[in-house]
């Protein structure tokens, strides 16, 4: 029968609340309070029957002795041990993690809770330094209200220190110190109330990219309406998507739907299914079998619009960028962090794309963080107007993200962005991080 090499403990700390002493408990399940002993202190082996009749007599089941404190209670502690840093001063035993929840039940739930606490606060204080540092809108609202407080500052100055002011300029004056402040009170008043309906999750929507990425995010990234290729469909979507408020965002979708339709034509989902039975979610795989080799970014953009779960593919990411190294998509998958707003990791190998047009990479990486996670990742970077003689080439790079695969190669170390990033010695960090 399965067990941990606690058993015993979890038997001892029952009984102990009970109050039995262990030859009682012995005489109720008929073995010796010596063989009792030994088992409570896990020099003996239990299971079976003996274990069902300890229970029985303890009043509890066998599967909670067993198991003792609940698996997330041990699932967190070796969370928070395994984001230790390697330099501190005290490293926790992870393999000890059992050992302490059974003996201090009560310290183990308080350390689970401050290190799920903790996270919890890394989170937030990476999603608000993104915002305050990048979003434009937060930006030009900060920009006014500093304007107009310059404004106030300076009519109030002339004001004080000008004694023979006319009549009439004085009056101009304290016209413009009363506009002044009704604009510095309408802008407070906005900003307060763009912060203040804030997701918790989200900062709010603050650019059309962010619109229609959340739009996707709500349609589970896939739009059945375009796989038959109707040209009608495109618009029909985009004017029936209440949540694209802005224009800008509607023209970003229909640009996106037209070539998410394209896609589609080109690669049917029958035909997708039937290479994904032969070769598995392995995008070097399908680009020989589905011959896409001149064109493996549309391969990555219909694997990352398929629907869930269809034929075994896992949830994957997708990021593309533009020459400049502007992301322009992303869809995320969880633990790899994609930057909000600003510039992203220039280790990813998106970016390395760029540099070599036409060249796939496939490179696996480990996110920084407190639980590092390992991702194997497929770019590549082409042409989308065609370069020519006195035309410049516009580039465009796209990068596929899947779970890595159990593989003993060192992982190219990768952040989000610098500004969040904990690694401190990274040769490409581009400034100190706020989060160390």
């Amino acid at each position: 029968m399965p067990r941990t090499a606690l058993t015993g403990s979890h038997i001892r700390a029952r009984r102990t609340v009970l109050g039995l002493s262990q030859a009682a408990l012995a005489r109720r399940v008929g073995i010796s309070a010596s063989y009792l002993n030994l088992i409570e202190h896990n020099r003996r082996r239990v299971g079976g029957g003996l274990l069902v009749g300890i229970a029985e007599a303890l009043g509890v089941s066998a599967a909670s002795l067993r198991e003792g404190a609940e698996a997330g209670l041990l699932e967190t502690l070796r969370e928070a041990a395994a984001g230790t840093p390697a330099d501190a001063a005290a490293v926790p035993e992870a393999d000890r993690a059992e050992e302490f929840a059974g003996r201090f039940p009560g310290w183990a739930a308080l350390t689970a809770g401050q290190a799920r606490r903790l996270a919890a606060l890394e989170r937030s204080v990476e999603r608000l330094t993104d915002r305050m540092t990048h979003d434009p809108h937060l930006s030009a609202a900060l920009h006014e209200l500093l304007s107009v407080a310059a404004a106030l500052r300076s009519t109030a100055t002339i004001l004080a220190d000008t004694e023979d002011l006319s009549p009439d300029w004085r009056a101009r004056f304290l016209n413009n110190l009363e506009r002044d402040s009704q604009r510095l009170a309408e802008g407070a008043q906005a900003l307060v109330g763009y912060l203040d309906t804030a997701e918790p999750e989200e900062s709010g929507l603050a650019a059309p990219q962010e619109e229609l990425e959340a739009w996707l995010d709500a349609r589970g990234w896939h739009l059945p309406e375009l796989e038959d290729g109707d040209p009608a469909a495109v618009e029909a979507l985009v004017e029936g998507a209440a949540a694209l408020a802005s224009a800008s965002a509607r023209a970003l979708a229909r640009a996106h739907l037209v070539r998410a339709q394209g896609d589609a034509v080109a690669l049917p989902l029958g035909r997708l299914r039937a290479a994904l039975a032969v070769h598995g979610p392995d995008p070097a795989a399908l680009v020989g079998a589905l011959g896409m080799a001149g064109d493996v970014a549309r391969l990555f953009r219909r694997l990352a619009a398929l629907p869930a779960g269809f034929a075994g593919m896992p949830r994957v990411g997708l990021v593309i960028c533009d020459g400049s190294g502007t992301l322009t998509f992303r869809r995320p998958v969880p633990g790899f962090g994609l930057p909000r707003f600003g510039a992203a990791c220039p280790l990813w190998p998106l970016f390395q794309a760029l540099a070599r047009p036409d060249q796939p990479l496939r490179v696996t990486v480990e996110t920084a963080g407190r639980l590092p996670q390992r991702f194997e990742t497929f770019a590549v970077c082409r042409p989308v107007v065609p370069a020519g003689f006195g035309v410049p080439a516009v580039l465009e790079a796209a990068m596929l993200i899947l779970p890595a695969p159990a593989v003993d190669t060192a992982p190219q170390p990768v952040g989000t962005s610098c500004r969040i990033c904990p690694r401190p010695h990274c040769p490409a960090r581009r400034e100190p991080a706020l989060v160390a």
